[in-house]
C-alpha cells in the first residue's frame, strides 16, 4: 500500500459551522476532505436535537451512516471535525472513528463551538482511537470570522505538522 503526504479531513457538520472550518482547513492544507452524514438526520428543531444528543452521547450509542467515498488506508494523518456537542464529540463523528482502524495514523481533532459547554476532544478521541496518535485538537467559535490562516499554522506548528503547511498560505 502506498501513503500517500497529503492529509484526510473527515468531519461532521450539523449548521454548517464545522463545514465551513473544514472548508478553510483544506484551503490551507490541501489534502482530501469527506464529509459523514448520519443514515438517519437530527432533527431540526434544537430542544429535540438536544435530548437525541444527550441520550446518545449518554448511552455510547454510535448511529449508522451514510455511505463515505474515501478509503483512509492510504493517509497518515487524519483531521477529524465535529462539532462540540454537550462537551463532547457529536455522535456521527465518533461513530466513523470507532469503525475505522486509525492504529498508527496521526489524528489532529478540530471543532465548531458556540462558547457553551468546555470539551477534551484530545481524551475522547483517544479513548475510542487508542493506537493512534492524538494531537492538540483546534477550537473554532461558530462565529469566528478572522481569517484563520494564522490559527492553522500556530496549531499546525504546536502539534509537530508544519510540514502541512502550504507555502504562501
Amino acid at each position: 500500500m502506498i501513503m500517500t503526504d497529503r492529509p484526510l479531513i473527515i468531519s461532521y457538520s450539523y449548521s454548517g459551522n464545522t463545514q465551513r472550518v473544514a472548508e478553510l482547513l483544506q484551503a490551507a492544507v490541501g489534502g482530501d476532505w469527506c464529509e459523514i452524514h448520519p443514515w438517519q438526520p437530527y432533527p431540526a428543531s434544537f430542544p429535540e436535537l438536544l435530548e437525541q444528543v444527550k441520550e446518545e452521547i449518554r448511552s455510547g450509542y454510535y448511529p449508522r451512516l451514510l455511505p463515505v467515498s474515501c478509503s483512509l488506508r492510504s493517509y497518515q494523518i487524519v483531521f477529524a471535525g465535529s462539532p462540540n456537542w454537550c462537551g463532547t464529540i457529536a455522535p456521527p463523528l465518533a461513530s466513523w472513528l470507532y469503525r475505522n482502524n486509525l492504529s498508527g495514523k496521526i489524528i489532529l481533532p478540530f471543532y465548531s463551538h458556540c462558547g457553551g459547554v468546555s470539551c477534551d476532544f484530545g481524551r475522547d478521541i483517544s479513548r475510542i482511537c487508542p493506537k493512534a496518535d492524538v494531537r492538540e485538537p483546534l477550537g473554532v467559535l461558530d462565529n469566528e470570522k478572522k481569517d484563520m490562516g494564522d490559527r492553522f499554522r500556530d496549531w499546525l506548528l504546536r502539534t509537530g505538522t508544519e510540514c502541512l503547511i502550504r507555502s504562501g498560505k
